[in-house]
């Protein structure tokens, strides 16, 4: 199995509503990104995926939809723009515009020692059964 990784950061703002503790005051962060691709088999020139097809996919998703932003005015998460819904929404926004690439995790750091990981389920089932 063939691994590639890209990394991209934005920085945003949000409050957790349901959340019971200082994560509930509105405060920001400094994400880091990482999107990871994996495959069996590898295309011409040797590769997995060009890695500049998907950091570019990550980028424009970043710029258009949370660099600089109030996460809690996106409707996708529900008052409750956690790491691992940040992490998923990424995961389902790069799937729909990179067809063919299988994306296989999608990591959200707030911090360098706080990281939420989405993997899809049929990466869950393939690594159950391997």
């Amino acid at each position: 199995m063939y691994y590639v990784r890209v990394e991209a950061e934005f920085a945003a703002a949000h409050r957790i509503v349901h959340y019971h503790g200082k994560c509930e005051r509105f405060h920001g962060h400094n994400y880091k990104v990482r999107v990871w691709a994996s495959g069996k088999g590898l295309g011409e020139g040797g590769m997995l995926v060009d890695f500049g097809i998907v950091k570019a996919a990550l980028k424009n998703l970043i710029d258009a939809s949370l660099d600089h932003r109030n996460l809690n005015e996106l409707p996708e998460f529900g008052d409750d723009p956690s790491a691992e819904r940040i992490a998923k929404f990424i995961y389902d926004q790069l799937s729909a515009s990179l067809p063919g690439v299988f994306l296989s995790a999608v990591d959200v750091f707030e911090t360098g020692t706080s990281m939420a990981r989405y993997v899809p389920d049929s990466s869950v089932d393939a690594l159950s059964t391997s």
